[in-house]
């Protein structure tokens, strides 16, 4: 079944609540002020089934312009608009106040309701709809119907019914299979249950037993019971006015402007990037960090506008911009909102959001800021993608990229896809991505870098990965910094060796005078046996600097010629495999030593037993109990 959401627009007492009343038989005028001072002044809901049998909820609006801002929490949700207007008064200021409103959030269908036409006689009803008909010339409702009614007596009610049931059937239904996306209007109690929502549901489904988020607020709970129409549900759909009893909440700790939405997929944002159209009905311009009072579904938040190519917005006119709010804004792209000055309160603007999550204020007067936001206005989902990831030098994965070109999950995978065959974007086995001239702009700053580190370091086989992490990459995560790494290894921009990371071309180099001490070291830990002297008595034999020596053992680490035992011992392999031949076959013979059998079967000391004791523990080749070691077992 079709469900929609029908709402009121119009200047105060031109009977939107007494029509509504006579459509449905509903007074939605709750409050004890709305009876005594006979206007609308908070929201009111209704329901109404059409003649074909079609679910329409209704909110009627206040038309007051103190209330402004409650009619602006109606008004995101409408499908269908009636447009009142009272037959012995005409146009009037809050009618093309919220004619600007309907049109700065590009509500579509509608048609206009003369009300009042008991009070008026013929002439004046036919004066009045050509004078409506002119002033909406070049609207959505240009050829929208108008239909003249009088509330009091029934007449015109049922010809409006029937245009209303024919408007419906061209009415685009909410999406079911999106995300759920209640923003909040009413908070209230209700004895024996608690805590009671109402919105209408803006895409998706919400079911009983659910758990879903409540955003900005960043909390979750359980939906105990729903009604729709004042029926219990198990489930509502998008397009019906839903109340939602939620467990374990208090009134206190949820308010008008919040959002039931499915868990993870929003988040709160105060910074958005904008298409801002400035209504050519005000007579001064929007300035740039212009304080604003900004409307987003049923929420209302205080802001500044940052225009970004000029100082000020002229009546009429449209440009790219962001807004930044005081306090948090559940938005998504797309999303229509509305713009008023902070004082005189006027609706001076609105537009669609470009970005939710831009993550930064933008440098003014860039083009390419301007290119970029004009891709986020018109751009393919591929265009979109790109540009999402255009905009961190950092790998993203693809939950990241949904949330930053608010697109769903397939339509991320298939642009990604394209992307990385048309060689725009670098992927890792964790399905980390990356921007081809991001990815290039990396590189350039690594290979300068380690272009400069071989330089220093000629022995060193690459930099450790840890060290070119801190020094170049600290803000990036390790499996982001692991995934930059296996990119640049795949494209042959950088070899990882174990550890160490050095540019493609790179291999230790010596100098010929370097080349003959290398020799001379060699040798003497050969002729040193299972007791060389420590790496300070090193440098008096072969004139080197304590760098120098450091740096030409450490290579011969590497290369595997020297095993390092201990912190400033080191035996030449030969050496070290005798000792652990040896002590195997001891330990085949007696099944276990002691580090006083190792002394005595080598002929060296404790400060050499020990430690070579402990590296045949680490390379698993013994296996320590206590004081005594066995083999260890080989697989």
């Amino acid at each position: 079944m079709k469900y929609f959401i029908i709402g009121t627009a119009g200047h105060v007492d031109h009977g939107k609540t007494e029509l509504i009343k006579r459509l449905t038989g509903i007074d939605t005028d709750r409050l004890k002020e709305e009876k005594k001072r006979g206007i609308s002044i908070e929201l009111g809901f209704a329901h109404l089934t059409l003649p074909s049998g079609k679910k329409a909820g209704i909110v009627d609006v206040p038309g007051h312009e103190r209330f402004i801002k409650n009619m602006l929490a109606g008004v995101m949700g409408f499908d269908l608009v009636l447009l009142v207007i009272a037959a012995d008064e005409g146009i009037m200021p809050q009618t093309r106040e919220h004619m600007d409103i309907l049109k700065l959030l590009q509500i579509k269908k509608g048609l206009v309701v003369v009300t009042k036409k008991d009070l008026v006689n013929n002439d004046w009803l036919n004066l009045v709809v050509e004078d409506i008909r002119e002033y909406l010339r070049g609207t959505f409702l240009e050829n929208a119907p108008i239909i003249p009614v009088s509330s009091l007596t029934g007449e015109g009610i049922p010809a409006l019914l029937t245009e209303i049931d024919r408007i419906a059937e061209e009415v685009e239904e909410k999406p079911r299979s999106h995300y759920a996306r209640l923003p909040i209007d009413r908070v209230f109690t209700i004895a024996g249950f608690g805590t009671v929502v109402t919105g209408t549901l803006w895409s998706g489904e919400l079911r009983v037993g659910e758990t879903i988020e409540i955003l900005p607020r960043g909390f979750t709970k359980k939906i105990r019971n729903l009604q729709v129409h004042g029926q219990k549900v198990e489930k509502a759909v998008a397009g019906q006015r839903v109340a939602v009893n939620l467990a374990d909440l208090e009134v206190k700790d949820i308010e008008r402007g919040d959002n039931l939405v499915t868990q993870g997929v929003l988040k709160p944002t105060r910074l958005l990037d904008v298409k801002l159209i400035a209504l050519s009905s005000q007579e001064k311009p929007i300035h740039h960090r212009q304080l604003i009072r900004f409307y987003l579904g049923t929420a209302e938040k205080f802001g500044r506008v940052l225009l970004l190519d000029r100082e000020e917005l002229e009546p009429g006119g449209e440009v790219y911009a962001q807004i930044m709010l005081e306090e948090p804004v559940v938005a998504d792209r797309h999303d229509r909102f509305v713009i008023r000055s902070y004082s005189p309160m006027l609706t001076i603007g609105g537009g669609e959001i470009l970005d939710p999550y831009p993550g930064r204020k933008y440098k003014r007067f860039r083009p390419e800021v301007l290119e970029s936001l004009k891709i986020k206005e018109t751009g393919d989902p591929v265009e979109l993608v790109f540009s999402a990831l255009s905009q961190s030098i950092k790998p993203l994965d693809k939950k990241v990229l949904e949330q930053k070109s608010t697109l769903p999950a397939q339509t991320v995978d298939e642009s990604l896809n394209k992307l990385i065959i048309e060689n725009k974007v670098y992927s890792s086995t964790e399905k980390l991505y990356l921007a081809a001239p991001n990815f290039a702009k990396l590189i350039e700053k690594a290979g300068e870098f380690l272009q400069s580190y071989h330089r220093q370091y000629p022995l060193r086989t690459g930099v450790p990965k840890d060290e070119l992490k801190s020094k170049l990459f600290n803000d990036f995560t390790p499996r982001e910094f692991q995934a930059f790494l296996e990119i640049a290894e795949s494209r042959s921009k950088l070899k990882l060796s174990g550890n160490k990371v050095s540019l493609l071309d790179h291999l230790p180099k010596f100098t010929p005078e370097l080349l003959k001490v290398k020799e001379k070291v060699l040798n003497y830990f050969k002729q040193a046996g299972l007791t060389p002297d420590n790496l300070k008595s090193l440098l008096s034999n072969f004139n080197l600097t304590e760098e120098q020596a450091q740096e030409l053992i450490n290579y011969l680490v590497e290369q595997g010629e020297l095993i390092k035992i201990d912190e400033g011992i080191y035996l030449a392999r030969q050496n070290f495999e005798e000792a652990v031949a040896k002590i195997k076959a001891l330990l085949v013979e007696k099944k276990e030593i002691v580090i006083a059998d190792v002394r005595e079967l080598l002929g060296i000391s404790r400060k050499y037993a020990l430690p070579l004791l402990e590296t045949l523990d680490q390379l698993k080749i013994t296996r320590r109990l206590g004081d005594k070691r066995i083999l260890a077992r080989r697989e």
